[in-house]
């Protein structure tokens, strides 16, 4: 361990002797978490929020369950993430099992109660049988209809899971955009190219707001092949060849997800990007370090 831990210091040494000046003082972050089972696991989510509140983020989220204990569970640590740092904090909304009647009750009781940043999606469903009625655009739409709010949407560089092709993830985000959404975030993504392709398109058809690239720091690599089944993401080979062998030793998997966040977080800032929204999962430490790293 004192080996790793000497390794990891050098490590950490020479990525801020790199070249991230394009970086430093010129971007700003957010980060997204999501409601804790357990009382433990509540515990945890606080450490992480006080942790990264002092990287003094441009907004929180929290992510919302289909569910109604979910619903409520959202309602409350939104609240209590406010209340607690003062940083703006987004709730994400989303339309499966509910009606139009219980998302405008929703969203005037967050309105009333100070929170003016909804996510706003359509949301999944683990039920095939499920006919999705109501959709993102139709959620923001009813949104901005009940109060002024700042609403962000989701983006897909790589297309979303049902989506027939790339032109229709276009003209689905910009019905959005037009519908009144202030910006969008993407799903997580590896491909920096894949980005920039999908931004390119953007601006070509017209979407005039920031689409901001979501990270995911990896710290179990396991784990992210099973979000990637589920997401449409793909994980390059490059990714796979890094991470071989390391399936039981997280302490290094954890080095070389920071050292990838760290280095898509410099290639895109040198192609403008300017924000940057943290895929959390309710660890502060790889995330910290990668934001402290690019000067946070």
């Amino acid at each position: 361990m004192e080996f790793k831990v000497r390794i990891f210091s050098e490590y950490h040494k020479d990525i801020v002797n790199q070249k991230l000046e394009n970086v430093r003082n010129n971007i700003q972050c957010s980060f997204e978490f999501f409601p804790p089972k357990s009382s433990s696991l509540e515990e945890n989510l606080w450490i992480s929020v006080k942790h990264l509140t002092r990287l003094r983020p441009k907004f929180f989220s929290v992510t919302y369950g289909a569910n109604s204990g979910e619903r409520e569970k959202t309602y409350d640590i939104v609240k209590k993430i406010y209340e607690k740092t003062g940083v703006i904090t987004a709730a994400h909304l989303t339309c499966v099992n509910s009606t139009s009647d219980e998302l405008k009750k929703i969203a005037q009781n967050y309105w009333k109660n100070g929170i003016k940043s909804i996510v706003a999606l359509r949301g999944d469903t683990l039920n095939k049988n499920y006919k999705h009625t109501i959709y993102a655009l139709d959620l923001v739409v009813l949104l901005k209809k009940v109060a002024d709010f700042d609403i962000s949407v989701a983006a897909y560089p790589e297309c979303h899971p049902e989506s027939k092709n790339s032109k229709l993830d276009i003209l689905n985000l910009k019905k959005k955009i037009d519908a009144g959404a202030n910006r969008a975030i993407t799903q997580f993504f590896f491909n920096i190219e894949s980005y920039l392709r999908f931004r390119e398109n953007c601006i070509k058809n017209r979407i005039n707001v920031e689409i901001i690239p979501g990270i995911l720091p990896v710290c179990n690599f396991s784990q992210l092949q099973r979000f990637s089944n589920m997401t449409n993401v793909q994980i390059p080979k490059w990714m796979f060849e890094m991470f071989h062998g390391l399936d039981h030793d997280i302490f290094t998997q954890k080095i070389v997800g920071s050292s990838i966040a760290i280095d898509m977080v410099n290639k895109l800032s040198s192609e403008g990007v300017k924000n940057f929204h943290f895929y959390t999962l309710n660890q502060s430490d790889i995330t910290y370090s990668v934001c402290h790293i690019l000067g946070l």
